[in-house]
């Protein structure tokens, strides 16, 4: 679709959490839309947020330290699915999300289970431990949210501007101009929950498709472009 360019959306939810597809389902509506690269990551609950959930002992929107290794099984198969049918690559991540202290980022290409309570600092160094990167999501005021989920890392952006991977310049809808001025790393992403929101900021790469040339591109902040993905206009 772009030449030589990847096409990639590095944030997407299934039913693991609270999105609403299947990671079957993920990996059909991204190949048959010609993705090449996608990253499933699927929301890790800090305690607090997720003891209400617990309690009511019903279903838990997220991933947890107990369905952690399948989660990681059923993206590992996808994976292979994916690559055998549309030769669109599969990075297993996770978003932790600490909605307690405010704080949401991504691991991207994650191996082992990661503490959601433990601080910024700590959990960005056992991301890059496991070989994946960090990305700091939605870092500034989203549209369409009345609480900011990542206050917490935007009000440190000077401490922690470094320590991740990338930022998130844009995700879903919005564009996140202060990331741009500040000249962080940048990635943008769908955060995509449901079907609408496959339309929106994506990431262009310029490099080989395998894991490790994505993630040096990423670090590296260089060959990478953001695209605003619209639903084909009907003739």
């Amino acid at each position: 679709m772009f030449g030589d360019w990847l096409f990639c959306d590095f944030h997407i939810h299934t039913r693991f959490s609270d999105g609403e597809l299947t990671v079957e389902e993920v990996v059909d509506l991204y190949g048959e839309k010609g993705f090449d690269v996608i990253a499933i990551t699927d929301h890790l609950l800090d305690q607090q947020s997720l003891a209400p959930f617990i309690k009511q002992a019903g279903r838990i929107p997220a991933v947890t330290r107990d369905s952690f290794v399948p989660y990681l099984q059923a993206l590992w198969k996808a994976a292979t699915r994916a690559w055998e049918k549309y030769e669109m690559l599969l990075i297993p991540g996770i978003e932790i999300t600490n909605d307690t202290q405010k704080f949401h980022l991504l691991g991207i290409d994650i191996k082992a289970f990661i503490d959601p309570d433990q601080s910024v600092e700590t959990i960005i160094d056992q991301i890059h431990t496991q070989g994946a990167i960090a990305v700091a999501c939605h870092p500034a005021n989203r549209s369409d949210a009345e609480e900011q989920q990542s206050i917490f890392l935007w009000e440190n952006h000077t401490k922690f501007a470094h320590l991740f991977d990338a930022w998130e310049v844009a995700n879903r809808d919005d564009l996140f101009n202060v990331v741009g001025l500040k000249k962080f790393n940048y990635i943008a992403n769908s955060d995509f929950h449901e079907l609408r929101h496959l339309y929106s900021w994506k990431t262009l790469l310029l490099c080989k498709k395998n894991p490790e040339a994505i993630k040096s591109a990423i670090r590296e902040n260089h060959g990478v472009s953001i695209y605003l993905f619209r639903k084909e206009k009907q003739r």
